[in-house]
C-alpha cells in the first residue's frame, strides 16, 4: 500500500451538513476499497487564488490515506462526477514527505492541546 494525500475544494454554497456528506462520500470510496484514512483536516472556507466557475471561495479538505493505486482512479472518478467539487489534487507521498506529514500532524496536535489548556484555565 502507498501513502497518499488528497486536497479537494468544495463549492462555497454548501451547508455544513452537505459539506460533511460530500467528505464522508469520498472517505467511503477509500475505505470501501480496502484503504485506510490516516488523517483528515478541514481547512474551512478560504479565498481562492483565482475564480473557479465564478466562485472566489471554497471549502478546503485534506485527506491522508493508505491505499492501493487502483483506489486513486476510483476516487478521482468520483471527484470528476461530483458537481460540488471545484478542484482536487491527489499525490503519492515518498518517505520524506511522509515523515514531514507525521511531523506536521504532531505539531498541529500539540498546538491544539496547548490552546485547549489555555481555554480551560
Amino acid at each position: 500500500m502507498n501513502h497518499y494525500e488528497t486536497v479537494f475544494i468544495l463549492t462555497p454554497v454548501l451547508s455544513d451538513a452537505q459539506m460533511k456528506e460530500a467528505v464522508d462520500k469520498f472517505k467511503a470510496v477509500i475505505t470501501d476499497n480496502a484503504g485506510a484514512i490516516v488523517n483528515e483536516e478541514n481547512w474551512g472556507l478560504r479565498k481562492l487564488a483565482y475564480p473557479i466557475q465564478k466562485k472566489s471561495t471554497g471549502f478546503y479538505t485534506l485527506l491522508e490515506f493508505d491505499a492501493n493505486p487502483e483506489v486513486i482512479k476510483k476516487l478521482e472518478t468520483q471527484f470528476r462526477r461530483d458537481e460540488r467539487v471545484l478542484r482536487f489534487l491527489t499525490f503519492r507521498l515518498d518517505k520524506y514527505a511522509e515523515e514531514y506529514a507525521i511531523k506536521r500532524r504532531s505539531l498541529r496536535a500539540a498546538k491544539n492541546n496547548a490552546s485547549q489548556e489555555v481555554k480551560e484555565n
